[in-house]
């Protein structure tokens, strides 16, 4: 069975909320198999903003998301999540990783590696980091990295250790939910 992980990602607002509904919208797309606890982060590169939630599912990748041009299709539901959520990309004076009210970001579509104008899988920086990996090793250790060929657990034990606060908060989903 392929997987479609998308991290999740808010600092703005109700961040629970706007996680929740993120994931909900979700749902809609693919059967949610995994999702990992929220987890609070200290923000990186832009440091002059609120902590984000953060959290990583995992997408059951149902035959419409199998197609050779579902990745770039997924990436267009993506951005409408985000859009009705009320983020605004490309706005004048937009901070690059600046605060925002939803992120969402296809990290890793089964073993895939794509490389478009529009998207790059696995996601150029997740191996990087420990907001997303922190997630995901929760939930799946094992799953690899089909550039890096490592693991999640090995990616995450491979960060330094300092950088970026990561504090596991609680679960996003419960079980009724899933």
């Amino acid at each position: 069975m392929e997987f479609v992980w998308i991290s999740l990602g808010s600092n703005l607002g109700d961040r629970l909320a706007n996680l929740r509904r993120g994931t909900a919208a979700l749902g809609r797309i693919a059967p949610i198999e995994l999702c990992s606890d929220i987890y609070e982060t200290q923000p990186v590169h832009y440091a002059d903003q609120p902590w984000f939630l953060n959290a990583v599912v995992a997408l059951r990748a149902e035959e419409r998301l199998r197609d050779e041009d579902a990745p770039e299709m997924l990436l267009e539901r993506l951005l409408s999540i985000e859009r009705e959520a009320g983020r605004r990309r490309g706005n004048p004076g937009e901070i690059s990783k600046g605060p925002r009210i939803l992120d969402l970001d296809i990290l890793l579509y089964g073993s895939r590696v794509i490389s478009s104008p529009a998207l790059t899988v696995p996601h150029p920086e997740m191996h990087r980091r420990r907001f997303v990996l922190e997630p995901m090793a929760q939930i799946a250790p094992y799953v690899s990295h089909p550039v890096l060929g490592r693991s999640a657990r090995d990616l995450l034990d491979a960060l330094p250790a300092e950088g970026a606060q990561v504090r596991r908060l609680m679960p996003l989903l419960v079980a009724e939910e899933v």
